[in-house]
């Protein structure tokens, strides 16, 4: 099991810069595509495409959500692991090298939607781990495109 995003596998967080474009705007990081996706103006979302992964996050706190916001954003989440791993095949080879674990977005920032918060304050809330399982999803997706083209 892989149970958080740091070190040699600081490459799967969103906060890792691997450049690459989505919806025609290029990034320097997953959470800045993410974040970006918050706003229903493309002329808005450039504004997130030269932001280190730090500053996304804090700038998209400030923007005014779209309106279908909670029911969109963990398709958005698919969208932005995908095109960072299709884009950055060197990536894409090193989560493919993950098989089989389970990955874990860890963490200790009170995040129990995308990962699992594993400070004192958070024991006992269950974790959903959106963003381990849109990875795993990603690498499963990965290896049968793998399969498809060797065979």
């Amino acid at each position: 099991m892989i149970n958080e995003f740091r070190g040699k596998y600081y490459f799967l967080s969103n906060f890792y810069m691997a450049p690459f474009i989505y919806k025609g705007i290029s990034y320097l990081n997953a959470e800045a595509a993410f974040q970006s996706a918050k706003c229903m103006k493309p002329e808005d979302r450039q504004k997130f495409s030269l932001l280190p992964p730090a500053e996304a996050k804090r700038f998209g706190k400030k923007v005014l959500l779209r309106p279908d916001w909670e029911t969109y954003k963990f398709g958005v989440m698919r969208e932005v692991i995908r095109a960072k791993f299709e884009q950055n095949p060197d990536l894409a080879q090193k989560l493919l090298d993950t098989d089989p674990q389970h990955l874990i977005e860890g963490n200790h920032w009170h995040d129990n939607i995308y990962g699992i918060c594993y400070c004192n304050k958070c024991q006992g809330v269950k974790g959903k781990n959106v963003l381990g399982k849109i990875l795993m999803e990603e690498r499963a997706s990965l290896k049968k495109e793998r399969i498809k083209t060797t065979s």
